[in-house]
């Protein structure tokens, strides 16, 4: 069984509910995603042991180590050319209030709604640009997870270092 880019979302966002519950059908709600989408999600993230299947969390040391080593490699972005979207990667916070932004256009999630112009950037998965919108902690932990897909090294250990932070790991 293959992880898919909408696994590493869904574990995300079971994150940044912190210690609230969830069920598939919530989840779906605010992913914007179908229940079956996210019920196979979790199947495939236990599997791949990134998930405890009895405590319904993510297994947090396991998901770090996925991140910074394996995802970037697992799922690379696609780039586009100028768009407008949502900023992402080093121009999204947390990362934009510690990374001075180049002079040149910004990565964004492609959005008709979006507020800034920049090169395109994929997503993990489709919806989340408006996942993001409503979710203050999620569109951090993608923006952090975009930097280490795609960012510098300066970036990516900026990166690191905040999901570090937002994991729970020393």
């Amino acid at each position: 069984m293959n992880l898919k880019p909408q696994d590493i979302f869904i574990l995300l966002k079971i994150v940044a509910l912190g210690e609230s519950r969830w069920s598939y059908a919530s989840l779906a709600g605010d992913l914007f995603m179908s229940s079956s989408e996210v019920h196979a999600g979790i199947k495939r993230a236990v599997a791949a042991r990134l998930m405890d299947s009895h405590r319904g969390c993510p297994l947090k040391k396991s998901l770090e180590e996925f991140l910074i080593h394996g995802v970037k490699y697992v799922f690379p972005p696609d780039h586009g050319g100028l768009t407008r979207g949502v900023p992402t990667g080093y121009a999204a916070p947390p990362l934009n209030n510690i990374i001075s932004m180049p002079e040149e256009p910004p990565p964004v999630w492609p959005d008709p709604d979006g507020d800034t112009r920049g090169y395109g950037f994929s997503p993990l998965y489709k919806s989340v640009p408006k996942a993001a919108s409503i979710d203050k902690r999620l569109y951090e932990l993608l923006a952090i997870v975009d930097a280490i897909r795609d960012g510098r090294a300066r970036e990516r250990n900026i990166a690191i270092k905040e999901l570090k932070a937002r994991l729970g790991s020393p």
